[in-house]
């Protein structure tokens, strides 16, 4: 069983033709601009937006542990004591949501599997995503099995915070890896995301190595990794390995923010603006400058 928080149809950014991305939770990254902070702790979690709340109070009874108050003008929801089981979300609730619940791996394959003619017509298949899929090593490797065995192009989105031993039980039923390369300086990469790069970097010279195919996905955000010498980086780890395929570069949305704030957690990156087209432009220009490998857009 793993903790699945959404299976997304039709997915045409995160690996090719089209494919079904199965989001999982848990990360050991706490990214400043995370754009799903709702995956980063591996248990069911309840999103509330108080912007949806009419306040009906039609959740206060479904909670056994009291953790609604609602009156007149507010409210007010009792996180410490929450734990995620969904009882209390009333049908038609547009302002509660439970975000994760316990799958197995074959209820999750029959679900990916419906789709197989676009896969077969398009060159796609199923991508592991996030949420960091080896925080639940097991699970990832017996779906990305059963996916292969039934003859889809399997991928992973990973952050690369894991251990060698991971990789190595998902390099035989991983066709490719999309690999999140966020800082280049390992002090600046522990002040944006809590740990540094010395891993990260480790092992994705370890998956090149090991002959996987790979494309190094970056997201940037101004203000904190858009600057020219990480810029560079990104083009001279991506000329030093040639498992890397080319480079996808995924500039910031403000998407992550509203979502961290129904889960009830800070987002550092709030105040961070959409880049200009003419910022994007200007990064991916700064990128191909310094390789011969493809640059382009996420």
């Amino acid at each position: 069983m793993g903790i699945i928080f959404h299976i997304q149809r039709f997915s045409v950014n995160d690996g090719p033709g089209i494919r079904t991305t199965v989001f999982m939770k848990g990360c050991p990254l706490r990214c400043a601009w995370c754009h799903n902070p709702e995956s980063t702790v591996r248990a069911p979690e309840m999103m509330f937006n108080g912007e949806k709340c009419v306040l009906c109070g039609r959740c206060v009874p479904g909670c056994e542990r009291g953790c609604h108050t609602v009156t007149e003008n507010a409210h007010l929801l009792n996180r410490a004591d929450c734990i995620g089981c969904g009882k209390c979300v009333p049908v038609g609730c547009e302002a509660l949501e439970l975000c994760g619940r316990e799958r197995s791996v074959e209820e999750v394959l029959e679900e990916v599997l419906a789709d197989q003619v676009y896969y077969e017509q398009s060159g796609g298949g199923m991508t592991v995503s996030g949420g960091e899929p080896t925080a639940d090593i097991n699970f990832t490797e017996s779906l990305l099995r059963a996916a292969s065995d039934a003859g889809l192009h399997t991928a992973v989105e990973t952050c690369g915070y894991t251990t060698k031993e991971n990789l190595r039980r998902l390099l035989p039923v991983t066709d490719l890896f999309l690999f999140d390369y966020k800082e280049t300086d390992p002090e600046k990469h522990r002040a944006f995301t809590g740990v540094d790069n010395i891993r990260i970097l480790e092992n994705l010279r370890f998956l090149s190595d090991a002959g996987a195919k790979i494309i190094l996905r970056c997201p940037l955000i101004p203000g904190y990794n858009a600057r020219p010498d990480h810029l560079r980086g990104i083009a001279a780890i991506a000329e030093e390995l040639p498992g890397i395929l080319h480079v996808e570069l995924e500039p910031y949305h403000a998407l992550g923010s509203g979502k961290a704030e129904q889960v009830g957690r800070q987002y550092r990156a709030a105040d961070v603006p959409d880049p200009t087209k003419e910022e994007k432009e200007a990064w991916l220009c700064e990128v191909q400058k310094y390789t011969g490998k493809t640059v382009k857009f996420a």
